[in-house]
């Protein structure tokens, strides 16, 4: 029996912290470049970079992915292993805690095997130090036993692809970042982009839908193809329950607005953001742990999953002294258009 579908103030954080089960994933999920939709210039360069390395009857050189949660970058890395006829080994930076969990990991690949690690700018510092000869060299020197018994042990592993994600690529090292031939970074999709990935994902789960309903969902993805997912079963959920399991636009809007996410895909969490700024500190500037204390959530999670969107759509600016609510924002929260700057001018 499936799980009640999470609601209101964290649906965006639970879909972007919480990818789609494996087995639905695995359906949606695009498979080849030609499926993929979106990210013209990166997948251009992926292409290129496959193709001579098919050529050659070498491994790929290794790549970075950067850019918000939920854009694709765990796709491309299988479409990679696809594309090249390899092994995809996934794992992510918190989990490697030792250097003997990379070694192991390591060891254990194969010839020109793709290792993607998920959020790579959170491995620990000493780990990522033995990724420099491995990347380089395809060998790791590891120590044994400790005091006067340490000795060094050379490994030597498979020439292999390091494929890493992060959302945060300025928390990357350079030593590390410089050892990547490929640098890459993924941006928000635009609504049209978005229509095609709902109605490729309608075709997939065999839910009939027409191109107004299709529309209302990509709108209220705020460029993000997982929400858009997520937003996909949610409302298939809705229209076999409170419809005849048609997706049309009347229909995604209500389901929509159970959700609490309005036309311009803010969600109770954005809204609370934006009032707290507008309404307590007078329109700003405020600082980010302020902001998070007032609304009740972390601050990482604020930066990583409603910033960007609230920023990129002039909602809110970012400035040295802290956030300001924009006339945009206050419009939103259904205020008037001052900005924060005017309204500190006034008092």
């Amino acid at each position: 029996m499936r799980e009640p579908t999470k609601t209101g103030v964290d649906f965006y954080t639970q879909a972007l912290d919480t990818p789609l089960s494996s087995q639905t994933e695995s359906i949606l999920r695009p498979h080849s470049f030609e499926d993929f939709v979106g990210q013209a210039k990166t997948l251009e360069r992926l292409r290129i970079m496959a193709g001579a390395a098919r050529k050659r009857q070498e491994p790929l050189n290794h790549v970075l992915l950067s850019g918000p949660p939920g854009l694709g970058k765990t796709s491309l890395s299988f479409i990679l292993g696809k594309e090249m006829g390899t092994n995809v080994r996934v794992t992510s930076g918190p989990v490697i805690e030792k250097a003997s969990d990379l070694a192991g990991m390591l060891t254990n690949l194969e010839e020109a095997d793709i290792l993607f690690i998920d959020e790579i700018h959170r491995l620990p510092k000493t780990v990522e130090e033995y990724l420099y000869s491995a990347m380089e060299d395809y060998r790791i020197d590891i120590m044994i036993d400790q005091g006067p018994n340490a000795r060094s042990v050379r490994l030597n592993i498979p020439r292999f692809t390091l494929v890493g994600a992060t959302t945060r690529a300025g928390m990357l090292t350079a030593p590390l970042r410089s050892r990547f031939t490929l640098q890459t970074r993924l941006d928000y999709y635009t609504p049209d982009q978005l229509l095609s990935i709902v109605q490729r994902s309608c075709k997939l789960l065999n839910v009939p839908t027409d191109e107004p309903g299709a529309m209302e969902i990509a709108n209220r993805s705020r460029g993000t193809p997982r929400i858009a997912n997520n937003l996909v079963y949610f409302v298939r959920d809705y229209a076999e329950e409170r419809s005849d399991g048609t997706i049309t636009r009347d229909t995604a809007h209500k389901a929509l607005e159970l959700l609490e996410i309005d036309e311009q895909g803010l969600d109770e969490m954005d809204k609370r953001i934006l009032s707290i700024i507008a309404n307590t500190y007078k329109g700003g500037p405020v600082g980010l742990s302020t902001i998070a204390v007032a609304v009740g959530e972390e601050p990482d999670t604020l930066e990583e999953v409603h910033e960007p969107f609230l920023i990129q759509n002039g909602f809110l600016q970012r400035t040295p002294q802290g956030r300001i609510i924009s006339g945009k924002g206050y419009e939103a929260i259904g205020l008037s258009g001052t900005t924060g700057a005017q309204q500190n001018e006034l008092l």
